[in-house]
């Protein structure tokens, strides 16, 4: 990855996480577990500040598809309120709703709305389909007991960062294939990871060693998340880029220029839009993978999330 290309103050963001993890052995060699705990620790600082909310609880829920932990974040929007679901990163593997409890935050103040974080389970001890189903089973429970915590279910938008938006826009797919393509009102896709394997090109411009994410990685996480099919299985569920894109809410596309898997967001905004579906992006200059967690430091990441809210608003109060 060329530093030259990079937004200054992102560039000094991948500087310092760098220099965090070089505290420690390198993560390809630690046990997962370990692995994880360091993940969560290099990314304490970037979650420190941001907005107060009203209200913030946690809940477990019982889905069909098992037990579910929520964290809710009220920004004091009224009841019953819009929500956005939201999906963290990490490549099925890693992080949590910790790591991103700031991002929601931000998102809640920012929109007005309340953010529902979803504490899906991590591969590869628990692989695909369980995330998704119970990202389903949270869509449907909200149907009945939304009320319950301050929700209007017939206000919802889904979204998430790079696994997370992986497991937005495969949930919306499968809700339009069981006939409910109206239960989501839009789509939040932060540089997500689509199940495309990286092309050279993406990986020679932005891959690579001291970059965010490199080629190696992806097929690290898409094998712990599918198994040993990764970025062959013939499931669009699994790999939303291979899919049927008719009939899907509208949605918003959240593309760093300077990230492996900004290729992934280009051809989904094309097959999206030949599709009909409403879509909308937004290049972001010098940005990389994962520069949403800058926001305390970038005002390119800053100005990404309000762009967001602002959008995901847009659709929820339609």
């Amino acid at each position: 990855m060329d530093a030259a290309t990079l937004d200054p103050e992102i560039a000094s963001f991948v500087k310092e996480m760098q220099r965090a993890w070089a505290s420690h052995p390198p993560f390809m060699t630690l046990p997962l577990e370990e692995a994880r705990a360091v993940a969560e620790k290099v990314r304490a600082p970037w979650r420190q500040g941001g907005p107060a909310m009203a209200e913030t609880f946690e809940r477990t829920i019982a889905t069909d598809a098992g037990p579910l932990r929520i964290r809710v974040y009220d920004p004091g929007s009224g009841k019953p309120a819009p929500a956005l679901l939201y999906l963290h990163g990490g490549g099925f593997t890693l992080f949590s709703l910790d790591t991103h409890d700031r991002l929601m935050r931000e998102y809640a103040a920012a929109g007005g709305f309340v953010v529902i974080g979803i504490d899906y389970p991590l591969s590869p001890e628990v692989r695909y389909p369980v995330a998704l189903d119970l990202t389903i089973g949270l869509i449907d429970w909200l149907a009945a007991h939304g009320a319950e915590i301050g929700v209007d279910a017939g206000r919802l938008a889904i979204g998430g960062d790079s696994a997370g938006g992986n497991l937005s826009l495969a949930a919306a797919m499968r809700l339009r294939d069981r006939g409910a393509p109206d239960r989501l009102k839009g789509l939040l896709l932060n540089y997500a990871a689509l199940g495309a394997p990286p092309s050279d090109e993406a990986e020679a411009r932005h891959g690579g060693p001291g970059s965010v994410l490199d080629r190696a990685e992806m097929e690290y996480y898409f094998g712990n998340y599918i198994g040993e099919a990764g970025h062959t299985l013939d499931d669009p569920y699994a790999r939303p880029i291979i899919g049927n894109f008719t009939h899907l809410p509208p949605a918003f596309l959240v593309i760093p220029e300077c990230d492996i898997l900004s290729e992934q967001s280009f051809a989904l905004r094309e097959r999206m839009a030949l599709a009909g579906i409403d879509v909308t992006s937004e290049v972001y200059r010098g940005a990389t993978h994962s520069f949403l967690e800058a926001m305390s430091v970038a005002e390119v990441a800053r100005r990404a999330i309000a762009d967001g809210a602002a959008w995901v608003k847009a659709r929820l109060d339609a």
